[in-house]
């Protein structure tokens, strides 16, 4: 039979005792490094879901059609939630509801600068530049169409042949038969004339002023706000001569020419680079009466 001395007996309390501390102590820290770690996990949960209440979407809901494709030959509209940044325009969101939702989507765009006129399209209700229109302008949710009275080809694209044919017609490109008498000298315009024509220069050829047009919608002939400022800047060019006037003047005063125009101010309204197209308009009117006018 063993025995143990007081020595020995007090010397294994003490470990045992040590042991117990040692281990309270190993359940104390890993305890703490518990509370902290779900701590952090709690505060990294609160900053993203104030992340996510604080980041603001648009919602977006954009014409669809493919007559190409089967089960999306019917007309609808899907709907789009695009985050929100500053500064952000239509065609961004667009662009970004192409790159990240549906890569089909399909539209026009270009030079993004409110140039090329490639991007007019039907936002809330009106005629407008996508890349021009800016979000923050806008009421929610955000309705985007093609243009009207356009055959839509897919999606926002709409068949542009009829508006160009239009505007060729009345011959868009500057001539002459009166030239200065020097071999180099210049064919100089005054300051005032180019004044007047300054705003007929401006138009970008988007077609939201045809579209708006409730004449061009009813008369297929009707050459329509775009072809006739654009023979108004033309016709009252005083570097074309009288001549070349005199045969813009019987283009526009047809029967679908200038006398079609109602004077409803709609093609002025919409032009994304404010041309008074409806005073160019009634101006060529009073042009072609005088031009008309017999005193004998």
């Amino acid at each position: 039979m063993s025995t143990q001395t007081p020595t020995q007996t007090e010397e294994s309390s003490d470990t045992d005792a040590e042991a117990d501390a040692a281990s309270k102590g190993d359940e104390r820290r890993d305890e703490k490094r518990r509370r902290a770690a779900e701590e952090r996990a709690r505060r990294q949960a609160e900053e993203a879901e104030k992340a996510a209440v604080d980041e603001e979407t648009i919602e977006l809901k954009v014409f669809r059609y493919d007559p190409e494709i089967e089960g999306k030959q019917d007309p609808r509209f899907d709907t789009f939630h695009v985050p929100f940044t500053k500064g952000m325009t239509v065609l961004d969101a667009l662009m970004y509801s192409r790159d990240t939702y549906d890569s089909s989507l399909t539209f026009r765009h270009s030079c993004r600068q409110a140039v090329c006129g490639s991007d007019a399209m039907f936002v809330n209700g009106g005629q407008k530049l996508a890349c021009k229109t800016q979000i923050a302008d806008l009421e929610q949710p955000i309705r985007v169409e093609p243009l009207p009275h356009a055959e839509v080809r897919k999606d926002l694209v709409v068949d542009m042949e009829h508006f160009y044919d239009q505007m060729e017609a009345v011959e868009p490109y500057f001539q002459t038969n009166e030239y200065p008498d020097g071999e180099l000298e210049e064919q100089r315009q005054t300051r005032e004339n180019r004044e007047k024509i300054k705003m007929s220069t401006r138009c970008i050829w988007c077609s939201a002023c045809m579209s708006s047009c409730n004449i061009a919608a009813g008369d297929n002939e009707y050459l329509g706000p775009a072809a006739i400022n654009k023979a108004y800047q033309f016709a009252m060019d005083e570097r074309e001569g009288e001549e070349i006037k005199q045969q813009r003047l019987e283009i526009i005063e047809q029967e679908h020419g200038v006398w079609r125009c109602q004077t409803q101010f709609s093609c002025t309204e919409v032009c994304p680079k404010d041309i008074p197209l409806t005073e160019h308009i009634q101006e060529l009117k009073r042009e072609a009466v005088k031009n008309n006018l017999k005193f004998w």
